[in-house]
């Protein structure tokens, strides 16, 4: 979120901060962080407006890092505490804020796959016959990824 331009300065990687379409071998993706998106999470949109702000990036910016850091820890901890279990519970196709964004936008545009991450639960959900929402789930507790062929997409996980 704070990272500015460094990304694109340093290493040549454009950086999205909202879903962005792209097209690959005739498909067409959406793909996002997922933060944000659909109904609800009230708390979690005002917060996420004050993070971004410039006033909060330059007074974020001053700080020691390990003060900095110790911020950042304080409100992950308190979101994670907040969410308990349903992060990792699927909580139906009525209730999964993703999957009624994806359905918003599928209103007026087609999209073959929406890919987002923020949900940190694998989800492979069919949301009609042509188009898919896939969320990657983490490296952490899940070992999960998605890849695509160039014919389909699929989330996998990683065997050791």
């Amino acid at each position: 979120m704070w990272m500015k331009d460094y990304f694109k300065t340093e290493l040549n990687i454009p950086v999205y901060f909202e879903p962005h379409p792209f097209t690959f071998n005739n498909k067409t993706f959406l793909i996002g962080h997922g933060d944000g998106l659909g109904p609800g999470d009230y708390g979690y949109k005002f917060i996420k407006k004050i993070f971004r702000s410039k006033i909060s990036q330059f007074f974020f910016g001053i700080l020691p890092p390990y003060m900095g850091m110790s911020m950042a820890n304080f409100f992950s901890q308190k979101s994670r505490a907040q969410t308990g279990q349903t992060d990792e519970t699927f909580l139906g196709e009525e209730k999964e804020w993703l999957i009624i964004y994806c359905k918003e936008i599928l209103k007026t545009t087609q999209y073959d796959y929406f890919i987002f991450g923020h949900r940190h639960l694998p989800i492979n959900f069919n949301l009609s016959a042509s188009s898919l929402y896939v969320n990657l789930g983490d490296w952490i507790k899940y070992d999960s990824y998605g890849v695509f062929d160039g014919e389909k997409l699929e989330l996998k996980y990683y065997k050791q």
